[in-house]
C-alpha cells in the first residue's frame, strides 16, 4: 500500500504495516452484501504459537468491551493463539472457531497438557452491519488464519468491514516504525480496527479538520478500537504493558476522548522472547532492553498507532450500511489533502 500520510519522524518498515515484524502475518474473511458488512481478521504472530508462545501483555483503557482471553494473558504473560478480531456478537463463534483450530493443530491439548486460551477482540458494527444475524462461523476463523500473509488489505476488510470511525467509514489500519537500539534495527508494528469518535473531533496529522467534515451526525461517540502491537524488540512483560498504554496517545492524537461507550483494548507482544509450552528448562533467559532506552519505543508505537487510524480512514469507500449510509473520508478531500504526502516527496 502506498503511504499517503506521514506521522512523526521515525522511518517505517518496508510495507508500513504490522507484518514488517518478521514472522507476523494477517488474514481476512470479509462479508459485504445488502445488509451484512462484517468479517474476521486474524493476526498470526508466528507459526506453532501454542508450542512456543510469545511474551505478551494487554491493557484496557476504557473497558466497554467483550474481548476474550485477556485475563490469562495478564496473569501468565504469554500469548498462545493467533489474535482474532470480529464484531461484538460474533465473539463466541470466533472463540469457538479458534479453539477448534488450535485443537486440530495441537492434539496434546486437554490430553497430555492443559487447555488453550483463545484471544478474541471485538468492536460493534451494528450501524453498518445487521449484527443480529450473527453470520460469522467457526470456519471463517479457519479461513482467516490459513489465508494470513505479509500483504493484506486495509479499510473495509475482515473485521473492519462494518466499522465507523469519527462518523466516517473506518476499519482496519496498520503502520510500522523502525528503530535502532544498540546498533541494531528493530520493528514496531501496529494494527487497529477503528470504530470510535465523532467527526466534529477529528484531528488529521496534528491538524483539526472536524469543522470541515460536513456530516449531519448527532450520534454519540460510543464505538471502540481494538489495537494490536507487535515487535521483534526484546521486551519483558512490564515493558510490553507500558508500550500498550502508549498506544492510546496515538488514538487521542486523532481526536478521541475515550467516551463512556467506547472501549479501548490493546494487546502487545514481542517475538523476541519465546516461551516453550513444555518446560524442559527450569530457568528461561528472557531478554529486555534497558528502561533508559524505552522512550524511543514509546515514540514508535504512538506514531504507528496514529498513522494506523488515519490509514483506516484513507483506505476506505463510502458504504450504504444496514442502518444508514456512512461516508468515506475521501468525500471531504478538501479538508485534508494539503496534509498528505506530496507526489515525489521523499519520506
Amino acid at each position: 500500500m502506498k503511504r499517503k500520510v506521514k506521522v512523526g519522524n521515525l522511518k517505517t518498515g518496508k510495507n508500513n504495516s504490522i507484518t514488517d515484524v518478521f514472522g507476523v502475518k494477517v488474514g481476512h474473511v470479509t462479508y459485504h452484501d445488502d445488509v451484512h458488512h462484517t468479517g474476521v481478521t486474524a493476526i498470526v504472530p508466528k507459526e506453532n504459537i501454542f508450542q512456543e508462545k510469545v511474551l505478551a501483555s494487554c491493557y484496557t483503557f476504557n473497558g466497554f468491551g467483550k474481548s476474550i482471553g485477556f485475563m490469562q494473558v495478564e496473569e501468565l504473560g504469554t500469548l498462545e493463539t493467533p489474535i482474532i478480531l470480529t464484531n461484538t456478537l460474533a465473539v463466541g463463534r470466533a472463540a469457538d472457531g479458534l479453539i477448534h483450530y488450535m485443537l486440530d493443530k495441537n492434539p496434546d491439548i486437554c490430553v497430555k497438557t492443559g487447555s488453550v486460551n483463545p484471544l478474541v477482540m471485538e468492536c460493534n458494527d451494528a450501524i453498518v452491519n445487521n449484527i443480529r444475524d450473527i453470520i460469522i462461523t467457526k470456519e471463517d476463523v479457519y479461513r482467516a488464519i490459513d489465508s494470513a500473509s505479509i500483504d493484506f488489505k486495509q479499510g473495509s476488510h475482515g473485521a473492519g468491514s462494518g466499522m465507523v470511525c469519527h462518523s466516517l467509514k473506518g476499519g482496519i489500519g496498520s503502520s510500522s516504525r523502525v528503530i535502532v537500539v544498540d546498533g541494531k534495527e528493530y520493528t514496531v508494528g501496529v494494527l487497529v480496527n477503528s470504530n470510535f469518535g465523532n467527526s466534529k473531533d477529528l484531528i488529521f496529522n496534528k491538524t483539526y479538520i472536524g469543522d470541515k467534515i460536513k456530516i449531519n451526525d448527532k450520534s454519540k461517540d460510543q464505538g471502540s478500537i481494538a489495537i494490536v502491537v507487535g515487535t521483534d524488540l526484546p521486551l519483558n512483560n512490564l515493558q510490553l504493558k507500558r508500550v500498550a498504554k502508549r498506544a492510546i496517545i496515538g488514538v487521542t492524537n486523532t481526536g478521541s476522548i475515550a467516551s463512556n461507550g467506547s472501549g479501548e483494548m490493546i494487546l502487545a507482544f514481542t517475538t523476541a522472547n519465546l516461551v516453550p509450552h513444555y518446560g524442559k528448562d527450569k530457568v528461561l533467559d528472557i531478554k529486555s532492553i534497558h528502561n533508559d532506552n524505552i522512550d524511543l519505543v514509546f515514540r514508535a508505537v504512538i506514531e504507528a498507532t496514529e498513522e494506523a487510524v488515519l490509514n483506516s480512514l484513507l483506505e476506505n469507500k463510502t458504504i450504504n450500511g444496514y442502518q444508514k449510509k456512512v461516508y468515506a473520508l475521501e468525500e471531504f478531500k478538501e479538508a485534508y489533502e494539503d496534509l498528505l504526502i506530496k507526489e515525489g516527496k521523499d519520506v
